[in-house]
């Protein structure tokens, strides 16, 4: 499918500036020896936007890496690793919008839609929110993830955790254990700043539709598929399916608590895991372009056709 053609856009990435540091992604992952794929092709380039189509819709993307197709070549917007192959970047060549907007950022956490996000007190993305303007018509979203995690890297680094905790307890589920009822305390949290974010947004764009795009089948329905894939116990990949759920659950009743559409992207990736033979979300070391547990080309592509057709 062709691709918008873009121009710059400022959206606050001092990066452009010249800039530079080291990235929180690369650095954890790979002292967890997990991430293989170079990260070095990021280019340093502000939030970009499509070359006008005479539509008379103007589209903005937000969010996380999720949304931002963070690590699938080719890669700008500097640290924030935005693809121009994310769903966003695919939906805007499908539906021609008179601009596109593309905030979104790797790490981002749902503080990031109102302040600065920024790495090592190094600016990395404006807020979001200040590229939806008064006249846009769309605009999609991918949030929260990174609020299940400590670090920048979110329900990977709950993900690597249970990775570590598996000698623990082979058998059992050492990561649910340890982490009880915290992630659903931290998924609570979420809602509200969500739904802040969301009201934000109609506020600014009261014209907008507003999607949140759910996130992907990063562990499988059954987790006897992921025996000598993934070093986690059957009974911890059973518990994440559990928190991903979760964490699509409170997307959904937020988005329908604040006038917003809900597009679940896990049921089209189903089948499609990192512990499958196709597998459109990669696993921890990545056999395709992409960061750790993220959605391929592939995955990226299928999320795209499921906003399109929530959309018609």
């Amino acid at each position: 499918m062709p691709r918008a053609g873009t121009t710059s856009k400022d959206n606050g990435t001092d990066a452009a500036h010249g800039v530079t540091s080291r990235r929180k992604w690369p650095a954890l992952l790979a002292s967890c020896a997990l991430l293989t794929t170079p990260l070095a092709t990021a280019v340093a380039t502000p939030a970009q936007a499509a070359t006008p189509t005479g539509s008379g819709t103007s589209y903005v993307a937000l969010g996380d890496s999720y949304a931002a197709g963070a690590g699938i070549p080719n890669i700008s917007g500097g640290l924030c690793l935005r693809s121009d192959r994310s769903y966003g970047r695919l939906l805007a060549a499908s539906l021609k919008p008179a601009s596109y907007t593309d905030a979104t950022c790797a790490a981002a956490k749902v503080g990031a839609l109102t302040t600065a996000q920024t790495d090592a007190g190094i600016r990395v993305n404006g807020p979001q929110l200040d590229s939806v303007k008064p006249d846009t018509k769309l605009v999609t979203l991918t949030i929260g993830g990174n609020n299940l995690g400590t670090s920048d890297l979110g329900f990977v680094d709950v993900v690597v955790a249970c990775s570590g905790l598996a000698l623990t307890n082979p058998f059992g589920a050492p990561c649910r254990d340890f982490y009880k009822d915290t992630l659903g305390k931290r998924l609570d949290a979420v809602a509200p700043q969500l739904a802040d974010g969301l009201q934000r947004i109609h506020a600014k764009a009261p014209g907008a539709k507003v999607v949140i795009v759910g996130y992907p089948s990063v562990v499988p329905d059954d987790p006897r598929t992921c025996l000598g894939k993934m070093p986690i116990t059957t009974g911890d990949i059973a518990y994440l399916r559990t928190v991903l759920g979760d964490l699509n659950k409170m997307a959904a009743r937020t988005a329908a608590a604040n006038d917003a559409t809900f597009v679940d992207t896990l049921t089209p990736t189903t089948g499609h895991d990192p512990c499958s033979a196709d597998p459109w979300i990669e696993p921890l070391i990545p056999g395709k372009p992409t960061l750790p547990l993220h959605p391929n080309a592939t995955g990226e592509r299928v999320r795209a056709d499921a906003v399109l057709n929530a959309l018609r």
